[in-house]
């Protein structure tokens, strides 16, 4: 791309033609203050924090928004003058006189991009006193909606529609009366939201946050009635470092689990093994349905967020989808059913806790159809966040904690369940087991690297001995849509198709760590966390689902084989058709 030459605070720099002020100033090393912007998601220069001086042919000095002003030729640019830095300040002290500023009790405090922005200006909270807007707090659902603290960034609202193609929530009202929220002002329960949770990590501010459930974990290991065990999704391991100041994409699966022992759980397990247990399910259902005319495309049933869309916005759909449970609530089913009678114990005296980069794993654990033994399969699901919150609430030392290692007996994951955690993974984790099984013998190559990356749509071909399998990947519930679509209108033929709710899959879920828009501008968060799943995979001894030995313990021991009775009452599920 051409480059053209512009002055920031007088210093030259050549940048690339179209680039906008804010992206120039960036690439110079320059930081300028956003509170709406989010890079390709919301660039609609709103909130005015970005506020910049510019001149342009002589002419004299004036303010624009950066986020949204592209540079021209010879361009001078001023980030840091009293005007600027005065009209920032007043902004946010405009912001704050209709904001619940109840900082120490915010979920966000210390994460909080206003908050740092204020500390930064030295604003006065009080600076403008007047009539204040009172909503109540939206909790019925686990992405509880707190108008109070919102800034009117827009930033979840793009999410919504420009992202996830939702659209659920907008502004409603006009004026000083304008406020983020559902049509006709129903609960967000009461809409198709899909709970992905995209609003959340949008979000700059408290006003958006996924229901805790930490209190429920703590009171259970404090109960002696309880045997109290926990489970970590394959990407909390590429996240949970960003809680304690890691950087982005490291791997912090050692200190993760000393910090749940530390925490008081009964044990410490890997849910990759359940991932592998999916596999198993998830492959010999697809050749099932292949070899006996089932519905195709079969479609994954791992994302929960995933299969709430299908429910509302394709019930049509909900037919194709396999029937497996999601590696979460397998883990649980297997635990209050397998371990339950191999220890001698009841299920209700089993309080099983997920740990997963999802808040819409917190709505599967209330579905109908997850109750294998009589009670839930997960009793609770808390998200990497609140995982780091109970770690530094407990007072545990994370950064300096000796890695160890995950419990027996279910310590036992497959390369192809730590890459469950990626868009993509999924698949192919399902086309290493199910090529080996139609061809009868260990394959050349185990990485099938067509259907990796973070695009949104992937296609591809295989031939497995006789058969000719065509496959699509997507991930984000808009490039869903654009799938589906094409194969409602015969424009698309493909036999396996794997969904993701979030973009980029789990790696990217609305549970991850806060990360500020000025880091989402520079830093590809789903290639970095997804390329430790990757490098867990590639460094593994094990990497074919149908090859770990636990696995296969557990179908000696209990569920007979993959698709038998006894494993469709305990592994599998259904669903139902919601519509809008």
């Amino acid at each position: 791309m051409e480059n053209i030459n512009v002055k920031i605070n007088g210093v030259s720099y050549a940048v690339p033609n179209g680039s906008t002020v804010l992206e120039a100033a960036r690439a110079a090393q320059i930081e300028i203050p956003t509170l709406c912007y989010l890079k390709d998601i919301n660039e609609i220069g709103a909130c005015r924090l970005c506020l910049v001086e510019v001149s342009e042919g002589g002419r004299p000095f004036r303010l624009v928004t950066a986020c949204v002003y592209p540079v021209t030729e010879g361009m001078e640019i001023l980030t840091n003058t009293p005007r600027i830095n005065q009209s920032r300040k007043t902004n946010l002290e405009l912001l704050l006189s209709n904001h619940d500023r109840k900082c120490l009790s915010c979920v966000r405090s210390t994460t909080c991009e206003l908050q740092k922005l204020c500390n930064e200006y030295g604003v006065d909270e009080e600076a403008f006193k007047g009539v204040k807007n009172e909503y109540p707090i939206d909790d019925a659902s686990p992405i509880i909606r707190d108008n109070n603290k919102c800034i009117l960034c827009r930033r979840c609202v793009a999410a919504c529609r420009n992202v996830q193609g939702i659209g659920v929530i907008g502004a409603n009202d006009r004026g000083f009366d304008t406020h983020i929220g559902s049509a006709f002002e129903v609960k967000l329960a009461e809409t198709s939201c899909v709970n992905c949770g995209q609003c959340i990590v949008a979000c700059p501010v408290g006003a958006l946050y996924e229901r805790d459930d930490t209190d429920k974990v703590r009171d259970a290991i404090a109960d002696p009635t309880k045997h109290v065990f926990v489970c970590t999704a394959p990407s909390v391991r590429a996240q949970i470092g960003e809680c304690f100041d890691y950087a982005p994409g490291t791997d912090c699966e050692g200190k993760m689990v000393a910090a749940l022992k530390r925490l008081g759980f009964d044990g410490v397990y890997d849910m990759n093994l359940t991932a592998d247990l999916t596999i198993m399910e998830e492959a010999t259902e697809f050749l099932g349905r292949v070899k006996n005319g089932g519905a195709l495309p079969m479609i994954t049933s791992c994302s929960p967020g995933w299969i709430k869309y299908c429910e509302h916005y394709y019930p049509e759909f909900t037919e194709n989808l396999s029937t497996c449970k999601s590696p979460q609530q397998m883990f649980g089913a297997t635990i209050k059913t397998y371990y339950a009678q191999k220890m001698g114990w009841k299920p209700e005296d089993i309080f099983f806790v997920s740990v997963i980069p999802c808040t819409a794993k917190k709505f599967e654990v209330g579905r109908p159809g997850q109750s294998a033994a009589g009670v839930p399969d997960v009793d609770v699901a808390i998200t990497t966040r609140e995982l780091g919150r109970m770690i530094s609430k407990a007072g545990i030392n994370f950064k300096n904690l000796a890695d160890e290692a995950f419990d027996n007996p279910f310590d036992i994951g497959s390369g192809a369940g730590a890459i469950f955690g990626a868009t993509g993974g999924v698949m192919e984790a399902a086309l290493r087991t199910a090529a080996e099984v139609i061809e009868g013998k260990p394959l050349e190559s185990l990485d099938f690297k067509e259907v990796r990356g973070v695009e949104g749509v992937k296609l591809a071909s295989y031939k497995l001995g006789d058969i000719e399998l065509n496959v699509a990947v997507a991930s984000g519930t808009a490039n869903a849509k654009k799938v589906l679509d094409a194969v409602k209108a015969g424009e698309l033929n493909v036999q396996f198709i794997e969904i993701m709710a979030c973009p980029g899959g789990c790696v990217n879920g609305g549970g991850q760590p806060y990360q500020p828009a000025s880091v989402r501008m520079t830093t590809d968060l789903k290639s970095v966390r997804a390329a430790v799943l990757y490098n867990d995979d590639v460094n593994s001894d094990l990497r074919k689902s149908h090859e770990n030995s636990a696995v296969k313990k557990l179908y000696d021991e209990f569920f007979g084989e993959p698709n038998s009775h006894k494993a469709h009452e305990i592994l599998h599920t259904h669903y139902v058709k919601r519509g809008l």
